[in-house]
């Protein structure tokens, strides 16, 4: 049985990783802020972690779908987990939509601005509007499907390469014992892939200052004073929902929220200073498997998760929808309130694998719906990253949640593990003779 192996102690908290890319992250805001051109200048060390990470996802999703498909079996499993998945997924979707939108009501952070969205300068946000132009259901339903076998890891496509494992995954289980050396190379392979992403790991600390540097540089603190009330509501907006919503769901599951943050520290540490989940996508995916989720449970759910359960970018959408209409005095009833809501349901699936997914969902759902001037997302391009930081904490923390949920109603979940790890105090003494080396 797996657990989570501590760290060794020699440099104390100096070698924790959380802690060196915290250290990075406060040394990139500093550089940003006092040489704005210079923290700009370090963006490359962010994007070059971001390509070593995203380098080994279509790998490491393969070979952890394959593996946990192929050991199930039961192909009549594999269905009822991706239905059971997707009903979770839209539940909670709709939950964060509506949250964000009666939050914002209540607020109304861009009430009394009065900005003309003619006014508006639209040229830095052209190259967005023309991706969101190009998203349509049929497009990103095709779009699923790799032109060949090996573009689905070419492209860097999550659900495509999704498509492929689950594929390979039902086909090396109907082979049966002729598919055993299949399995003995993929267990192998999973095992190398995730010492490499051990190696790359090391680097994260300087990608998350060159990362922060860049925002920081790049945007400044007058950004952070315009639009100030916003930035502080949908913060606010997306603490409550972790706490309130996803707190609840741990609950139910025996896990302490509080815990659980604390166990995935380094993944939070980096999304915050990189502002991209995808960064610690193969760390989450070994993390919940020593949590006591099952294999295939986790190598399904944490891909698929990835572009169907965006709890934080569902909070961003409505939040930013409807503080665009509230600046432009834009009106909207509460039928065009309801319609946003449809609209979103359909089109914060439809840009996953994007750069810039959030933004581009945005200006595909305004030009949809018609009523808010697409034309004002460019007041809100300056924070954009500043508001992610809140996103991406939401959508790792709830897609972590997820696999406990849908790992125990498929009842292939490890409670003994769990509580060892992140269990309430219930669940802890429930499981009170667990062996010591299991422990924390």
């Amino acid at each position: 049985m797996t657990v989570v192996e501590k760290r060794p102690g020699r440099f104390g908290i100096f070698g924790q990783l959380w802690f060196q890319v915290l250290a990075g992250t406060l040394i990139g805001v500093l550089l940003g802020w006092l040489q704005p051109d210079m923290g700009s200048a370090m963006k490359p060390f962010g994007d070059a972690f971001i390509k070593l990470i995203r380098m080994m996802i279509g790998p490491v999703i393969f070979v952890t779908v394959v593996h946990g498909i192929a050991g199930m079996r039961d192909m009549k499993s594999v269905g009822r987990l991706a239905l059971k998945s997707l009903i979770y997924f839209e539940v909670i979707t709709i939950a964060a939509l509506v949250i964000g939108l009666v939050a914002v009501d209540l607020w109304k952070p861009g009430a009394g601005m009065n900005i003309d969205p003619a006014t508006i300068d639209t040229a830095t946000i052209q190259g967005y509007v023309h991706t969101a132009h190009d998203q349509s259901i049929v497009a990103y339903l095709m779009g699923i499907i790799p032109n060949t076998l090996v573009s689905a890891f070419t492209e860097a496509h999550v659900l495509q390469v999704l498509f492929v494992s689950v594929l390979f995954g039902v086909a090396l289980a109907a082979v049966g014992e002729r598919g055993e050396p299949v399995m003995k190379v993929i267990e192998s392979t999973s095992s190398a892939l995730f010492k490499i992403i051990g190696y790359v790991m090391y680097f994260a600390p300087i990608g998350a200052f060159g990362a922060i540097a860049f925002t920081v540089g790049q945007f400044g603190a007058g950004s952070l004073l315009s639009l100030g009330e916003l930035i502080i509501e949908f913060f606010v907006v997306c603490g409550l929902f972790t706490v309130i919503v996803l707190g609840a769901v741990a609950w139910w599951c025996g896990v302490s929220l509080w815990r659980l943050m604390a166990y995935l520290r380094d993944e939070i540490v980096i999304v915050a200073a990189t502002t991209s989940t995808e960064t610690v996508l193969p760390r989450l995916i070994e993390k919940m498997k020593k949590l006591g989720a099952e294999e295939g449970v986790v190598g399904f759910v944490i891909p698929a998760g990835y572009s169907f359960n965006l709890d934080g970018t569902c909070l961003y959408l409505t939040t930013v929808a409807l503080f665009l209409a509230q600046a432009t005095n834009t009106e909207l009833t509460v039928w065009h309130q309801l319609g946003l809501i449809a609209v979103l349901l359909l089109t914060s699936k439809g840009a996953a694998g994007v750069a810039g997914a959030a933004f581009v969902v945005l200006a595909a759902t305004l030009g949809t719906t018609g009523t808010i001037p697409v034309a004002s997302i460019a007041l809100i391009l300056g924070i954009h990253r500043i508001l992610a930081e809140g996103l991406t904490f939401v959508n790792l923390i709830g897609n972590a949640v997820a696999v406990l949920v849908i790992a125990k109603w498929e009842g292939k979940l490890d409670e003994r593990m769990l509580a060892a790890q992140v269990g309430t105090r219930r669940l802890r003494q429930r499981h009170a003779g667990l062996p010591a080396h299991q422990q924390i």
